[in-house]
């Protein structure tokens, strides 16, 4: 007999019907980014993945990352498009794990959700899976967690984590630094998935619906809330294509993310030398140009806050430069040379000043 005093866990907000739905709607997703060694399939208590590759190297390393994409999934409910910013989410753990040289083996998300609802997964995690495809790792594992009374019904939370592989002997470096190095960067398409807290402070608020929706000249033909949404580009492919290419070419690299040029290139440093970067050597995207004009960021301001056009800088030994930038643009790559390695004591330094947004 049924205790009429009793509550169900779905009369505490939590559709386990609808979670059900969600997992049979992303399998199709899940499936079409596995690699031969993926072991297993998704609904298990973990992600199985075969790491027998590894026996062939000198030295594997397995390298870690995690991330996030903050309050640009505001954004993406505000537009209504929930199927980029899973784009973003692989983008940032990626490329970040690239900075070693690491090839990205397999991916898992984290989607916290106020209200199940098995279509809007889909399309989240459908952009999780391209994001997987475009870097080429596999998603093995997640999880879809529903917060009745912690959030709002339409809010969600993205958050992933990657592992790579890389040979020891063939891993970007900061100590490989040289002196006489060439800094050469890689295009953004945007903003990517940093200064969104300002950019929606300076770019979002205030404005009407309409405003947000139009097109505009000054963001090529994009509304406001287009632009800001464009995914960050996922680097994986053309770096490691380059590092099989070129070998030795890449020295180090930085994934220009929050904290911009200045609190990133430092990062692929040793001590005992500078990044000089020639400021007005590259183009600033029409997003970051407008965001910085609405927010009236100073040019030093600017460059430790957005990617000021440039999703990562390679630092190159200068005898291989012409050859790295010609597989890179055979790759498909934007690259322009901003600058070179300096003594120094571990710093960004720039020249140019004023030829930032001239």
């Amino acid at each position: 007999m049924e205790n009429q005093n009793s509550v169900t866990y779905a009369q505490a907000g939590v559709d386990i019907v609808e979670g059900a739905r969600a997992v049979d709607a992303i399998k199709d997703t899940v499936h079409s980014t596995y690699r031969p060694e993926v072991v297993g399939d998704i609904g298990g208590f973990g992600g199985l993945f075969s790491i027998a590759a590894a026996k062939a190297m000198d030295d594997p390393l397995l390298v870690s990352g995690t991330d996030g994409v903050g309050t640009k999934l505001k954004v993406a409910q505000r537009l209504g498009v929930h199927d980029t910013v899973g784009i973003d989410l692989v983008a940032m753990c990626v490329n970040d794990i690239l900075a070693t040289g690491a090839e990205p083996l397999f991916f898992l998300d984290y989607v916290a959700v106020g209200k199940l609802d098995s279509e809007a997964m889909a399309k989240i995690v459908g952009g999780i899976g391209e994001g997987c495809r475009q870097a080429g790792c596999a998603l093995i594992g997640g999880e879809m967690a529903e917060h009745p009374g912690v959030m709002d019904p339409d809010d969600y939370d993205l958050s992933g984590f990657c592992v790579g592989l890389v040979d020891r002997p063939r891993m970007l470096d900061p100590e490989s630094v040289r002196e006489g190095d060439v800094l050469i960067g890689l295009a953004s398409s945007g903003l990517h998935s940093n200064g969104y807290s300002l950019a929606r402070k300076v770019c979002v608020e205030g404005r009407s619906e309409e405003a947000l929706h139009e097109a505009r000249e000054d963001l090529a033909g994009q509304s406001i809330l287009e632009a800001l949404l464009t995914p960050t580009r996922i680097y994986v492919k053309p770096v490691r294509a380059v590092m099989d290419a070129v070998p030795g070419g890449i020295r180090a690299l930085a994934h220009i993310t929050g904290g911009g040029i200045t609190e990133n290139l430092n990062r692929a440093l040793p001590a005992g030398v500078n990044a000089e970067v020639d400021l007005g050597t590259w183009p600033l995207p029409p997003v970051v140009r407008f965001a910085c004009g609405e927010a009236n960021l100073s040019e030093a301001e600017a460059l430790k806050t957005f990617n000021m056009g440039l999703g990562l800088v390679l630092i190159v030994d200068p005898e291989k430069a012409e050859a790295v930038e010609a597989a890179l643009a055979e790759a498909g790559e934007q690259t322009f040379r901003v600058g070179r390695i300096v003594a120094g004591s571990g710093e960004v330094q720039y020249t140019g000043e004023g030829a930032l947004f001239a």
